[in-house]
């Protein structure tokens, strides 16, 4: 039977990927939702007014909105369907992603019900990627233990 680390891990990933994809689809098609693809062509709009910045770079409003939808998508279904390391790097190309939408949301001066589900969705993506780090390491540390102890007692028979 598998962990309660290993089982929390899968869920995790799951749950976090199809919220991405979904997420990461509205914001690059309005065949989900047509009016949460407009909200969101509004909402980049903004974003990109308040970082001037951007366009000094080339950035349009719709090229940053596409940009991050398609790492929500890319990284989503990384998340969901690619076992091993690269769900860690997808996990923190996302959590970088959520740092950055914190960051537009406040660069306009948003309410909190506006983002927080960036903020709730920045926490998990955290949690998993402690947990999943932390399972990885225990056996190492685990193995470093046993090798101290046995170097003690070695250290001990030969001062015997």
């Amino acid at each position: 039977m598998a962990s309660p680390r290993t089982i929390t891990i899968v869920a995790l990933s799951f749950a976090l990927g199809l919220f991405f994809v979904f997420m990461g689809t509205i914001k690059l098609t309005p065949r989900l939702s047509k009016d949460a693809y407009s909200e969101m062509k509004r909402a980049y709009k903004s974003y990109a007014k308040a970082l001037p910045g951007l366009k000094k770079m080339g950035i349009s409003s719709v090229l940053l909105r596409k940009i991050i939808g398609s790492l929500e998508v890319g990284c989503g279904v990384v998340l969901t369907l690619v076992p091993g390391r690269p769900k860690d790097v997808a996990n923190f190309l996302l959590l970088l992603v959520m740092l950055a939408v914190l960051f537009f949301h406040q660069l306009v001066g948003d309410p909190l019900k506006r983002y927080a589900h960036a903020l709730v969705f920045g926490i998990l993506l955290t949690c998993r990627l402690l947990i999943a780090r932390q399972s990885e390491d225990r056996p190492e540390r685990e193995e470093s233990r046993e090798e101290h102890i046995n170097a003690q007692e070695n250290n001990k028979v030969k001062q015997s």
